[in-house]
């Protein structure tokens, strides 16, 4: 049940925090503990995401599910480059786990969401990925001593390696599926 109370603790502070609250921080646990539990559903997350995208065509190998969560694990992967790459400029001693912790439970938000607007088509997924900006955005405002425009750069530069990783593989994979190798 410790899964089920920090996952509602997280909708809780994220809410207080989108609110611009004070007290959001008493929500989230910032340790590596607190880290683990929130990278645990975010895997979870992922492989149903998978189960139920693949229920009507019957699960892949073991190997489709890993690929297929790879894949899905990147808005995970952009915000930890970023993250660092933002520290590393800023030459910043900003804790890691004060964004790491609430933005993994904002992208688990983020991969329902962007699933839900994948059903409904084309371009609204776009809907997703701003909203994704804006709590990312949000987060830095609130958890870093960043000014503005940095939190802001922070957020685009997210959404943007995101986009740009998932084109990568998806012309990669196009490439791959027409080679005579």
């Amino acid at each position: 049940m410790k899964i089920w109370a920090a996952l509602r603790q997280a909708v809780i502070g994220w809410v207080m925090l989108l609110r611009g609250e004070d007290g959001w921080r008493e929500r989230f646990s910032f340790t590596a503990a607190g880290l683990a539990t929130a990278l645990i559903i975010f895997v979870f997350t992922t492989f149903l995401a998978v189960a139920i995208t693949s229920a009507s065509i019957g699960m892949p190998s073991l190997a489709g599910v890993i690929a297929a969560m790879f894949v899905l694990a990147l808005p995970l992967t952009s915000l930890v480059v970023v993250l660092l790459g933002t520290r590393m400029t800023l030459k910043s001693q900003e804790p890691a786990l004060d964004v790491m912790v609430p933005a993994t439970y904002a992208l688990t938000a983020f991969l329902l969401a962007e699933g839900f607007l994948a059903m409904l088509g084309g371009p609204v997924v776009m809907l997703a990925w701003l909203g994704l900006a804006y709590m990312l955005y949000q987060l830095a405002r609130s958890a870093t001593a960043w000014t503005t425009a940095i939190s802001a750069g922070f957020a685009v530069l997210t959404v943007v390696l995101l986009v740009a990783m998932r084109l990568a593989l998806y012309m990669l994979s196009t490439a791959a599926a027409g080679s005579p190798i």
